[in-house]
């Protein structure tokens, strides 16, 4: 017999999910969405590393125009403006499976039309979570309910629905920085003209750059530690961290900004319910400086898909421990990553860049810090 699946959130994790159950025979699934519609329009950009392009291969990603995502060669490091070394990303590729950028809007499209439309359903809200033996009941704000075997909660750091299942209010903590995106068109701008990522890393902040399709268009990425109570505006603290050292980046965030705060999850939470499992961003949210958001909700849908499909006894808790493992190395990895691009000492900034020039070049750094998350 059929194992029905609910998921909650149409987001990178449960599209994911929803295109690798698609293809068995073993499942039928619905995917609950509280919005109106996916936001398909231009969007910002996102990095994927071979961990989850290889989960995207699978459902066939492989096939989408070569024109709609690119694949950088090197990540370039700066101290404000002046280049330090670069690492090679096309170390972690293979012949099918390479270090790929692109915009969001392009993979949740991707993700959507390879599913059959009736498989979404919008304007859904979860209201309350009923479980019944093996047997889950949800129900929504518009009166409709649905019974399930499984539940998957895949709607973001605010996650109303863990909420609801947990019974206890879950707020994600303020991590004391906004992020700042703009995109560019690859004809406005010439300096900006690379196959690499770029990164600067400045004071108590970093910006990162880098092409999201064949054409050479360029998403534009500042991450800027701010308190809540600051009075200085977005534009102050930009000129102060990297306007005042490199002009050209001042016309760039001068229109068509997006600029939220950065928040950050606390200690991941194992469902008190049977046949519940949290992916994505609903599992775990970091620090955004490995790259790692968009790879970790596609990598968490391809175990919870692998745990499912092998019909084992306490999957909740065999899914929780493999997913916990991997969230800890990621996140130990990205929080120092985000102290060490931030570094406002002069003398620890010498001792970094040096560093970085060593451990780049070091097999054993980039197999056990890069490789064991990017692979």
């Amino acid at each position: 017999m059929k194992k029905k699946i609910a998921i909650i959130g149409a987001g990178i994790g449960g599209l994911t999910l929803a295109n690798l159950l698609q293809d068995n025979s073993d499942f039928e699934f619905v995917v609950y969405e509280k919005d109106e519609t996916l936001n398909l329009e231009e969007g910002f950009g996102i990095q994927l590393a071979v961990n989850s392009i290889s989960v995207l291969n699978q459902i066939g990603f492989s096939s989408l125009n070569k024109s709609d995502f690119f694949n950088p060669e090197k990540l370039d490091f700066y101290s404000n403006d002046n280049k330090i070394c670069d690492l090679d990303l096309t170390q972690f590729n293979n012949e099918t499976e390479k270090y790929t950028t692109l915009k969001r809007s392009t993979l949740i499209k991707f993700l959507k039309d390879k599913l059959f439309s009736n498989l979404i359903r919008f304007n859904k809200t979860l209201e309350t979570v009923e479980q019944n033996q093996n047997t889950i009941k949800i129900n929504f704000n518009d009166g409709g309910s649905d019974k399930v075997d499984y539940l998957v909660i895949s709607d973001g750091v605010f996650s109303q629905t863990k909420s609801i299942i947990e019974k206890k209010s879950f707020k994600p903590n303020y991590h004391g920085a906004v992020a700042i995106r703009t995109q560019i068109k690859a004809e406005d701008v010439s300096e900006f003209k690379t196959k690499n990522i770029s990164l600067f890393m400045s004071s108590k902040a970093h910006l990162v750059s880098y092409p999201v399709n064949d054409n050479g268009d360029i998403n534009i990425v500042c991450i800027l530690r701010k308190n809540l109570n600051e009075n200085k505006s977005i534009e102050q603290l930009l000129g102060k961290k990297f306007f005042n050292k490199n002009k050209n980046l001042s016309r760039f965030f001068n229109k068509d900004l997006k600029i939220w705060p950065i928040y950050t999850s606390t200690k991941p939470v194992k469902p008190s319910l049977k046949n519940v499992f949290y992916i994505g961003d609903a599992f775990h949210t970091f620090p955004p400086t490995l790259a790692q958001g968009a790879s970790q909700s596609i990598e968490s849908a391809k175990e919870l898909y692998d745990i499912l499909i092998g019909n084992k006894q306490n999957i909740e808790n065999i899914y929780f421990e493999k997913r916990l493992k991997k969230i800890i190395m990621i996140n130990n990895r990205s929080r120092l990553n985000y102290f060490t691009f931030h570094l406002s000492n002069p003398v620890l900034k010498i001792f970094r860049n040096q560093f970085l020039k060593h451990l780049i070049k070091s097999d054993s750094f980039i197999n056990n810090y890069l490789g064991k998350i990017y692979k």
